[in-house]
């Protein structure tokens, strides 16, 4: 079986478009429908079923993707095995986003002769683990809340950023002129965070900081993209959501958008590096000690955390 095809649906698969395949692989759109259509024919079987807004898959593509997933786990490994730190370090920063992608971008400026595959998963934190249990990837970054002694024996994760929160609301909302809000302050407000699933790491964390705080999130509602819910808490009065202090959004300057640090005390999302003991690329352990010592020179402030992250993974 070709595994560049394979790939290439891999790609469409979690992509969901052929033109966004095609920017992730560096590889013509046409390209992209080749792979997938000689991959049809291979199987004879449709993989997808195409759509005005891009590609879905059909039941048998549904049966096909964690078996493509898992051949390319295996060739993956088949090559680290005899080239083991010749090759890219591969990091899942789950969204090109957040925090983690923004400091692995500055690492990379430290370091520009380190070779790095970002990539980004997609998924929880234990198909993260998963992943990188089976040296798809060599590390990825998550809120962990299994306690250290409960992680699969070869998986190391060490608490590596503390993200502060921040409300980020339109210019007629009633704190829009706020220089910074408390979390007692957010109480009465629609915190709004369309999609999350229940389950979900993140979902955890927002459940306990709304307990704590009685703050309302609300999590209805379906998700169109970032673009969307930023014109949507732009055109509103009442609208706002939480962003992390470090990750990057971009939003056209007629929206007038507000990030409002929140204080007093300061919820922090933590977020651990997930790493396998005995990877031995030599680019990893620089990674390990960046974002240490970046850890390190972050201001002590009054920070709120949920009770698993005051008790569960180490710092590193």
């Amino acid at each position: 079986m070709d595994l560049d095809a394979v790939r290439t649906f891999v790609a469409a698969a979690d992509a969901g478009q052929f033109q966004e395949t095609a920017a992730a692989l560096s590889i013509t759109q046409q390209a992209v429908s080749k792979r997938v259509a000689a991959l049809e024919n291979d199987l004879n079987v449709r993989l997808f079923t195409r759509t005005a807004r891009g590609v879905q898959l059909t039941i048998d593509g549904q049966a096909f993707l964690p078996h493509a997933r898992e051949l390319l786990r295996v060739a993956e490994r088949a090559d680290a095995s005899v080239r083991p730190g010749r090759r890219a370090l591969r990091v899942d920063v789950v969204n090109r986003r957040i925090a983690p992608a923004v400091r692995l971008q500055d690492f990379y400026r430290l370091h520009p002769e380190i070779e790095l595959d970002v990539v980004t998963l997609n998924a929880d934190v234990d198909a993260a683990i998963a992943a990188v249990e089976a040296g798809t990837i060599d590390a990825s970054f998550h809120a962990v809340t299994t306690p250290p002694q409960h992680l699969p024996g070869a998986i190391k994760a060490a608490r590596v950023i503390d993200d502060p929160h921040q409300l980020l609301v339109g210019p007629n909302h009633a704190l829009a002129n706020a220089r910074a809000v408390t979390p007692a302050h957010l109480a009465g407000h629609r915190i709004w965070m369309p999609g999350m699933a229940p389950g979900t790491e993140w979902a955890d964390y927002y459940d306990e900081l709304a307990a704590a705080f009685g703050l309302t999130i609300d999590v209805v509602g379906p998700i169109f993209g970032n673009e969307a819910l930023l014109a949507e808490i732009a055109d509103s009065p009442e609208l706002a959501t939480f962003v992390g202090e470090g990750s990057r959004y971009l939003w056209p300057d007629s929206y007038d958008l507000r990030r409002i640090p929140v204080r007093g005390p300061t919820p922090i999302y933590p977020m651990s590096m997930i790493w396998r003991a005995d990877n031995p690329h030599p680019a990893l352990r620089k990674l390990r000690d960046y974002l240490d010592s970046r850890r390190a020179e972050a201001p002590d402030a009054e920070v709120w955390t949920p009770t698993w992250a005051r008790r569960s993974v180490p710092h590193s």
